[in-house]
């Protein structure tokens, strides 16, 4: 698929996108989320994110979740939650969240 996928944002992927981007102090994670949806936009399965299935979540209608890297090796460093879907060309943010 040459064009890429189309993001979708959930609600909760919203709010926390608006966070990032009116935060200041966030603006260094809002940079890395970005380019990290860009990634994921044109390749999923980039390096750069180290996809990986994310078990204890799966999607509304039972999709397997996946969780991607924004950034990595950094205390709370942020991660992103996605599955495919609606369609084979979309790919649904669930949540954009600094990691526990």
């Amino acid at each position: 698929m040459s064009d890429g996928f189309a993001l979708f944002l959930t609600d909760e992927a919203l709010r926390a996108i608006e966070t990032l981007k009116t935060d200041p102090s966030l603006n260094k994670r809002w940079k890395a989320a970005g380019k990290a949806m860009a990634y994921l936009q044109s390749n999923p399965r980039h390096p750069g994110l180290n996809t990986h299935k994310f078990t204890s979540l799966s999607g509304p209608n039972g999709e397997d979740v996946f969780e991607a890297y924004a950034e990595n090796n950094t205390p709370g460093a942020y991660r992103i939650f996605w599955f495919y879907g609606p369609n084979k060309a979309q790919i649904t943010i669930v949540a954009i969240t600094p990691h526990p």
